[in-house]
């Protein structure tokens, strides 16, 4: 599994400045109203029907906010929910839960959210050799756990940082071209320049670009905002060695087609950008 130590810090971090900018000046209501030696039950279900991710980053929240609750986890992550369905339930200090309540269902509402979104796209390609990936655009500083919730909606992510990828695209090969460089000399820099082990991806949007990438010695063609029947054209003249990637504004009911053209993966910005997020509500088990 590797060391999960910095990753762990990463999402306390990130529940830590969520917890930051809701509660900073305290919790006012409760504090004026409940008495602080109250405590309480509750339980959190989703309003409609998605599939779980940040069930345990919900968790956490609670815990951040009182290590003394008690919160179980009812469901695991990937599980298909209805709406009704009782996913976490809490009990011990009150006004500590209802602190809690709004960053935990901030969270798990938006990992749900493309994770349900994610699966809708993985669906709609199943049968073709496409994978589907998510891009950069996340939301700033959620992208761990925006990533985190494409793979558990069945997508694959792509890079996560600058540093973790070699992409040359549009105003890369704009700038280089006022230096008189032409699409091959563009990836013999970049191939004589990269740090081993990374692939050189190059976007392109015509089919003699593609071909000039390819033969120029491009690990993958980025096929930009293509129509699909040229994708296919693309896809059939390249090299086995060289894959082809589908991307820019393909929506879910135009995955499937593109998918059929036989690119080997399709990058969706939508499913972390656009993602609706699934709603969840906090309710007090209440007592006569």
């Amino acid at each position: 599994m590797g060391n999960l130590k910095p990753i762990e810090e990463q999402i306390k971090n990130i529940i830590d400045l969520a917890l930051l900018e809701d509660t900073s000046a305290g919790d006012t209501t409760s504090r004026i109203l409940i008495p602080g030696d109250l405590d309480g039950e509750a339980s959190i279900t989703p309003k409609e029907n998605g599939i779980l991710a940040g069930g345990d980053v919900a968790r956490l929240v609670f815990l951040r906010v009182e290590p003394s609750l008690k919160v179980e986890l009812l469901i695991p992550d990937g599980k298909k929910l209805k709406a009704g369905d009782k996913v976490i339930t809490t009990s011990g200090n009150l006004a500590a839960i209802l602190k809690a309540e709004r960053t935990a269902l901030n969270l798990l509402g938006r990992l749900s959210g493309i994770a349900t979104e994610t699966a809708k796209y993985v669906v709609r390609a199943k049968g073709t050799p496409a994978v589907i990936t998510d891009t950069r655009k996340t939301a700033p500083g959620m992208r761990l756990l925006d990533k985190y919730a494409v793979r558990i909606g069945g997508g694959k992510n792509h890079r996560f940082h600058l540093g973790d990828g070699i992409i040359i695209k549009d105003n890369h090969i704009a700038a280089l071209r006022t230096q008189g460089m032409s699409l091959a000399d563009i990836i013999t820099m970049a191939r004589v320049n990269a740090p081993e082990g990374l692939k050189i991806e190059i976007e392109v949007n015509t089919i003699e670009d593609a071909m000039e990438a390819a033969d120029a010695g491009a690990d993958i063609v980025m096929l930009d905002n293509m129509p699909p029947e040229l994708m296919k054209r693309v896809v059939e003249q390249m090299p086995a060695k060289v894959k082809t990637e589908a991307s820019g504004s393909i929506t879910l009911d135009d995955v499937r087609r593109v998918a059929m053209m036989g690119v080997d993966t399709i990058s969706i910005g939508a499913i972390t950008h656009s993602a609706k997020t699934l709603d969840f509500s906090l309710r007090l088990e209440t007592k006569a």
